[in-house]
């Protein structure tokens, strides 16, 4: 029932109307095992659901006084229970209550990072296979390797959206967990077929051992998962950056009509959106590495994790959410300049094909440190003296005793660095 409950957007979940209602609904599931159980009578309980209210407004007024949120809450629900409200809250504890009402609240906010994750795999899919063959220049440490083409690097980052789909999917088994065992874990006040028969009804399972909480290594590791999913955004951005750069241009995230790119200079078009980006992730980590400070406890429970989850839990879900849909944007609707790409591989002069020829040379009997000499002294006189690397390897008599002209024509094809990019698209899916 809490599951199909409609929410309009990541920020609803984090409501207090949202998160009272879950209580409640844990309550009275609660007061519906006890019935079951035959500990209150089952009239009690029929009535206590048919009554059972609260106000937002009153529960946080109450809270001023007695400084305790779920003390606030029984009070204030107990208050339209009546002569019934005896059974209410019967045999919980505060975390009790808190716990499973957070992995609820974090279900419902998986539900959304997946579909946003899912709409980007789709749109990274699409990409890919349009630029599939659209030719570019690979790049490590920043400068000129060989050809790839920018399909190949949309179908990377499309491969990566599904293993964060794989880690969401992983969190939400993780989170799925309710506790209903009272005030250390050990059932005292409560009988353990009570937790069995509200995790049932909410698509929960019990938490196998529990302190007074659910142990802190498991939001951890959601947390954990938000920060990679945003770190894959952050190098994704990141990447867009670098070729929207003015001596690259290879791509351009979208500029909207009337869109100012600087207060003092017209002209410019900034990838201010992939920055917004990178600066996110940065977020997402340091509330990653809060969450694995609030793992250690002191003895069955202490309270510091709390105050700490209140900011990290619900900033990440909704800066993760922002971050998809912003990238999504970014995807829908980039330029790519194929004509820029082009333009860019042939500004080394050729060099990018030094391995081909190192290769060559040695299927000619070369050694490999005496071809990559060879190879070496040649393109040291492109990279200062800016001739063409395929002239340069003609001009020198020990490469030109070995590869002819039109040897070297076939060594300078760039057919020959893409042949096999069908066979990783095909290894894709895509």
């Amino acid at each position: 029932m809490i599951e199909r409950y409609s929410l309009p957007e990541m920020s609803g979940i984090w409501t207090d109307e949202n998160k009272f209602r879950i209580m409640l609904e844990i309550e009275l599931s609660v007061c519906d095992a006890w019935a079951a159980r035959q500990v209150i009578p089952r009239a009690a309980a029929n009535r206590i659901r048919q009554r059972a209210k609260f106000s937002v407004k009153e529960i946080l007024e109450i809270e001023k006084k007695t400084q305790h949120d779920i003390v606030a809450f029984v009070t204030n629900v107990s208050r339209s229970i009546g002569g019934d409200a005896q059974y209410f809250h019967k045999g919980l504890t505060s975390s009790d209550l808190l716990d499973t009402t957070l992995d609820i609240q974090l279900r419902q906010a998986l539900d959304i990072l997946i579909a946003d994750l899912k709409k980007l795999s789709g749109v990274l899919a699409r990409k890919a296979k349009q630029y599939k063959n659209t030719v570019c220049i690979g790049r490590t440490h920043g400068v000129h390797a060989e050809p790839v083409t920018f399909g190949l690097k949309l179908a990377l980052w499309h491969d990566e959206t599904k293993r964060n789909l794989a880690r969401l999917a992983e969190a939400k088994k993780s989170i799925s967990l309710g506790k209903l065992s009272g005030a250390v874990g050990t059932y005292s006040n409560i009988d353990p077929f009570v937790e069995r028969f509200v995790c049932k009804k909410l698509g929960l399972l019990p938490a196998p051992i529990a302190t007074q909480v659910i142990q802190r290594d498991i939001y951890a590791h959601y947390l954990s998962t938000l920060a990679i999913i945003g770190s894959s955004l952050d190098k994704f951005a990141l990447e867009i950056r670098h070729l929207q750069r003015t001596e690259v241009l290879e791509v351009e995230e979208p500029f909207g009509k009337g869109q100012k790119g600087s207060s003092a200079m017209p002209h410019k078009r900034n990838p201010v959106v992939c920055e917004r980006i990178c600066g996110l992730a940065r977020l997402l980590r340091g509330n990653a590495v809060a969450g694995l400070e609030n793992v250690a406890l002191w003895h069955e429970r202490d309270i510091s994790h709390s105050s700490v989850e209140r900011v990290i839990i619900p900033d990440s879900t909704i800066a993760l959410d922002y971050m998809l849909n912003k990238f999504i944007f970014v995807m829908e609707g980039l330029s790519v300049y194929p004509e820029n790409m082009a333009a860019n591989l042939i500004k080394t002069k050729g060099l990018i094909f030094s391995q081909r020829v190192l290769l060559v040379l040695m299927e000619k009997g070369l050694s490999r440190p005496v071809a990559y000499d060879y190879v070496q002294r040649c393109a040291m006189r492109t990279w200062k003296e800016g001739v063409e690397f395929k002239r340069s390897l003609m001009m020198d008599t020990e490469v030109s005793r070995l590869l002819s002209e039109r040897d070297l024509d076939a060594v300078f094809n760039l057919d020959y660095y893409l042949r096999n990019v069908g066979i990783i698209f095909k290894r894709l899916g895509l």
